[in-house]
């Protein structure tokens, strides 16, 4: 486990490590939360992965209640970095929007709930791109967010914020939203393991919607037994989330052992690691495809010429369907209040909505209300749907052959600061490997692969559904050493 500049040795252990420390001095927990909140004292003013970060007296008065009671949880005091679209009680979530500068939720998420319940503290809210729409986090209303290996880079995005608290130690590990690739593509820039879980696999209640069809919650960690740990604890049926899945879930940390739990065939996607992947990255690739070889699981490529199509279709499902949720933020029900007393609706709204909502969320809601117009939504929205349930019936055809499949998960480096931001389509292009996978509902995971100049590079591992434990099993296979 490599990490950047900012960690300490304290601040730098796993929960499993932390654990046990505690169990074995519970006072060994205040250290750590003390270490934790010096390296944010140091670091924090620079890198911005925090939009609200609670006071440390606040964290260690919960911390003397867990510990007055006894049961640490199979979280252990870890510390979460929560992203600022998933609903904390008592706590503001902006959606790094102005829109909902000043909005503090009167409940949590399940997520959250599962994770207090796990003897987990939530420290903060972490910066994203507004209302998840983006892949840099430049777009946060606020400021954008940097990478800490290389401070004029980005950290990828959406949940650029939760991926930076945790590579620099300013948390033990984070929970994050993944519509196109919002996890996975922080992960590989920030050096950390980001997991996308099947679709209804881990609840979505209290998760401000992007893209319903496509959305979902994970965790980010430094290593793949971290992720493993808290996909355990937010995993599992949820009544308040009709997009639940009714299947037995846990046990994900048996599967974080370093030889292979089968004789494993992956495919390699040649679609995904052909055109417009840095010959650079390719090469890192390459060699975590060998290493994997060394560990007798067999490699082997096929062709889906069908993803070709995958990013457009993204982009007319998302955009249709942020441009329907964000319909609520009108300042009326939702967002940014105004005296409307004798106006004319449509004047109230054009006047929240210019003020409340970025460049790139106005933009993304024009373009979604287009593909739904009248006359065009059998042309866009309608063609997409259709080719979309094409792509999932191609991954159910792959993977009957198969148990995994495995490419970059950026086709390029984290570009430097405002290098993309201005350009769409470059901006797009980042997720070109990630968004397939969120078309189908399949899980994925990123874990690091090496690096080039100095950063780290992400290689993705994807399989069919509810195949989270082969993944981890896989990616443990990747990164080798253990946690700190």
């Amino acid at each position: 486990m490599t990490l950047p500049p900012q960690c300490t040795q304290l601040s730098s252990i796993s929960i499993k490590t932390l654990r046990r420390r505690v169990e074995e001095d519970p006072d060994f927990l205040f250290k750590y939360i003390e270490e934790v909140y010096r390296v944010i004292e140091k670091y924090e003013e620079r890198l911005r992965a925090y939009i609200t970060l609670r006071p440390m007296s606040d964290v260690i008065r919960e911390v003397e209640n867990i510990v007055k009671r006894g049961k640490l949880g199979p979280l252990g005091g870890a510390l979460v970095a929560v992203k600022d679209n998933i609903s904390t009680r008592g706590i503001r979530t902006t959606c790094g929007s102005k829109m909902l500068e000043d909005y503090v939720p009167p409940y949590d998420a399940t997520v959250v709930r599962k994770i207090k319940e796990s003897g987990g503290i939530v420290i903060g809210k972490t910066n994203m791109d507004e209302f998840a729409m983006g892949s840099t986090t430049e777009n946060s209303a606020f400021y954008p967010t940097l990478n800490p290996w290389d401070l004029s880079r980005v950290p990828g995005g959406s949940s650029g914020g939760s991926a930076v608290a945790v590579a620099a130690c300013e948390a033990t590990v984070a929970l994050a939203s993944d519509t196109g690739g919002s996890i996975r593509l922080p992960a590989a820039y920030t050096g950390t393991v980001g997991l996308k879980p099947t679709y209804g696999l881990v609840s979505r209640y209290g998760l401000v919607a992007y893209g319903s069809s496509l959305d979902q919650v994970g965790p980010i960690g430094r290593c793949v037994e971290d992720v493993a740990a808290v996909l355990d604890v937010i995993s599992g049926h949820d009544p308040r989330d009709s997009t639940s899945l009714k299947v037995g879930v846990g046990g994900f940390e048996k599967y974080v052992v370093g030889s292979p739990l089968k004789k494993y065939r992956i495919v390699v996607i040649e679609e995904m690691v052909s055109e417009g992947v840095d010959e650079k990255i390719l090469k890192t690739f390459n060699s975590v495809v060998d290493l994997l070889s060394k560990h007798d699981v067999t490699v082997e490529f096929r062709k889906m010429p069908l993803l070709h199509y995958s990013l457009p279709t993204y982009y007319i499902i998302a955009m249709a369907e942020a441009s329907s949720n964000l319909a609520r933020f009108d300042g009326l029900r939702y967002g940014i209040r105004s005296d409307v007393e004798g106006k004319l609706w449509v004047d109230v709204y054009r006047k929240i909505r210019l003020a409340g909502f970025g460049d790139e969320v106005k933009r993304r809601i024009l373009l979604g209300t287009y593909v739904l117009s009248e006359g065009l939504y059998e042309g866009y929205y309608l063609k997409a749907a259709k080719v979309r349930r094409l792509i999932y019936q191609e991954f159910t055809k792959l993977f009957k052959d198969y148990d995994a499949a495995i490419s970059p998960t950026s086709p390029t480096l984290p570009p430097r600061i405002s290098e993309v931001i201005t350009d769409p389509i470059k901006l797009y292009s980042l997720d070109i490997d990630t968004v397939p996978i969120n078309l189908a509902g399949l899980p994925a995971i990123s874990v690091p692969g090496g690096f080039i100049d100095g950063l780290p590079v992400g290689v993705q591992i994807f399989g069919p559904p509810l195949s989270e434990g082969s993944l981890l099993n896989i990616a443990k296979l990747i990164e080798g050493g253990g946690c700190g």
